[in-house]
């Protein structure tokens, strides 16, 4: 029998003031998560719909599950998926991900980064902030270098970097449907693109050259990748080429790594694929987890203070939003509990 979970919803305010969604997926059961584990999702996606099935199977394993939408993307405010910088992103999941782990029940959990696509970069970012917080990565084809195939010509750069304070926000750079090549299974590249949440129009240029410089800084910075890592990828994947996760594995200079290559497979390996593939998939990741959470192999140097970095919980969502309440789903039934207790 599966085992149940709690899942959680809520609102905090950044040190900039910005209004950002956070969601948890708990296991339910008596005892303690195995470890905890932090969700950075990719460009246009969000945590509560697209990550859910990732948040649901490791909750079920016995991991709890925190993510957060990033500004601009899922439920969290500002202009929609407009990156003024990408640093933002970085210190917003540093100061949420941190507060989690000052949490009186997680303060000697093991801390675990878990990024897909463009959140691959901000977990290899968080790891480049404090090289020994986290105890290791969960890496889904991770955006961390720019395809050789797909690398713009330095003029091209130079003429949109020289507009980009003009019309930043101007979704002015051509793109072809990411959905389309992302997804492999044509039932969930459906459901993917009922999903209002998810970004579908065409990148900002301020957003585009935000994520240009990102991969190329992070690609610079490989041979400082020290933490335990898995990278997976399927060698089918036309969004971030299967050459990206090869160079992450040989450059990094971590001394435990490991690197799942999977055929036919396409970009969105946890939520576009078959079935079959996904179980896979997730199958590799808690394997993964579960033998570097062994009793015995974490040494967690707790936070025993509240880290307070400018971040507020906010109570309640805010009320010009459909309001929020927490699930608690049970195995076998299709629909929610709600429970109206604050997170």
């Amino acid at each position: 029998m599966e085992m149940e979970f709690e899942y959680q919803e809520g609102y905090i305010r950044s040190s900039r003031g910005v209004q950002l969604f956070t969601c948890r997926w708990l296991p339910s059961d008596s005892s303690s998560p195995r470890a905890l584990v932090f969700l950075c999702h990719g460009y246009g996606m969000e945590c509560s719909g697209f990550m859910r099935e990732c948040g649901i199977r490791l909750a079920r394993a016995g991991y709890a599950v925190f993510g957060i939408d990033y500004e601009g993307h899922g439920r969290s405010a500002g202009s929609r998926c407009y990156i003024k910088k990408f640093e933002n992103i970085v210190n917003d999941c540093h100061d949420f991900f941190k507060s989690v782990c000052a949490e009186k029940d997680y303060r000697y959990k093991g801390r675990f980064l878990y990024g897909e696509s463009m959140g691959g970069a901000v977990a290899l970012l968080l790891h480049k902030k404090e090289p020994l917080f986290y105890h290791g990565a969960v890496l889904v084809a991770p955006m961390c270098k720019i395809s050789e195939k797909l690398k713009p010509h330095p003029v091209v750069v130079n003429i949109l970097t020289g507009l980009e304070d003009l019309i930043p926000k101007w979704k002015i750079v051509p793109t072809k449907d990411v959905i389309d090549s992302a997804c492999k299974d044509p039932l969930k590249r459906e459901e993917i693109r009922n999903n209002k949440l998810i970004y579908q129009d065409k990148p900002r240029l301020k957003t585009a050259l935000e994520m240009l410089r990102t991969s190329m800084r992070v690609e610079e910075s490989l041979k400082q990748v020290t933490l335990p890592f898995v990278v997976l990828h399927g060698d089918a994947d036309t969004v971030t080429d299967p050459e990206i996760s090869k160079a992450l594995y040989d450059r990094a200079s971590s001394e435990d790594k490991t690197m799942k290559m999977y055929p036919g497979m396409w970009h969105a390996l946890t939520a576009g694929e078959t079935d079959e593939n996904v179980a896979v998939v997730f199958a590799d990741i808690i394997a993964w987890l579960d033998e570097h959470t062994a009793e015995g192999t974490l040494l967690v140097e707790p936070l025993h203070e509240t880290f307070n970095v400018g971040i507020e919980k906010l109570p309640s969502p805010p009320p010009t939003t459909e309001k929020q309440s927490h699930r608690f789903y049970l195995c076998g039934l299709k629909q929610p509990r709600t429970l109206h207790s604050a997170m």
